[in-house]
């Protein structure tokens, strides 16, 4: 799988949205290997997308499509800051329910000194982490270079998700959330989207 992340600013959220939906209806049908978009805009206007297909070729092909490229050129003018695209194929997908109907989407963002551990850490005991969070519908976490990552979370939704913050975690999941956080390097980001945009073939 190969992954785009994209970041900028927009004061109008409603027109962001309008354009993902345009791209969806009028561009998507053409963009053979596309698998599917998580989008929105956060209360200060932090806008976030994370563009899924099944390889960089893919992707090219469909952004070197001329109806994508007018898409894109109209699209770009509800944002108001320089937009960023980090690209990667280090993409790990972890499902338990379907990403599609979460009502709220959370997007983590920071570096660790060991990205192989905190993969191997990040992947044990997956039934537990199930039965300890059914809030949680599934997971993308993207590699970055240099350490750095993306974490995108499905959750029922944002209530759910609060009271799961708040639940005392097993002892057989705290080791592993420990040597996660002695892993980090420097604060985390969060992207909360309490309104999220989930488009995909289907």
């Amino acid at each position: 799988m190969y992954v785009e992340v994209v970041q900028g600013r927009t004061s109008d959220p409603a027109a962001v949205r309008a354009g993902l939906d345009r791209w969806a209806q009028e561009v998507a049908p053409g963009a053979t290997g596309w698998l599917g978009t998580t989008a929105g805009v956060t209360e200060d206007g932090r806008v976030l997308a994370v563009v899924r297909f099944e390889s960089e070729e893919a992707a090219q092909k469909a952004a070197d499509r001329p109806e994508h490229r007018r898409w894109w050129s109209e699209a770009e003018q509800s944002l108001e800051a320089v937009t960023t695209v980090r690209s990667s194929t280090d993409v790990t997908v972890d499902l338990q329910g379907d990403p599609d109907r979460a009502g709220f989407v959370q997007v983590m963002q920071g570096r660790t000194s060991d990205p192989v551990r905190a993969a191997e850490l990040m992947s044990q005991d997956p039934d537990v982490w199930a039965e300890f969070r059914p809030d949680v519908l599934g997971s993308v976490t993207i590699g970055h270079e240099d350490g750095g990552h993306t974490v995108v979370l499905y959750f029922t939704t944002e209530a759910d998700a609060r009271e799961g913050e708040r639940k005392e975690v097993p002892p057989q999941l705290r080791a592993a959330m420990e040597e996660m956080e002695q892993l980090a390097v420097g604060p985390t980001d969060f992207f909360d989207l309490r309104d999220p945009w989930l488009r995909s073939p289907a």
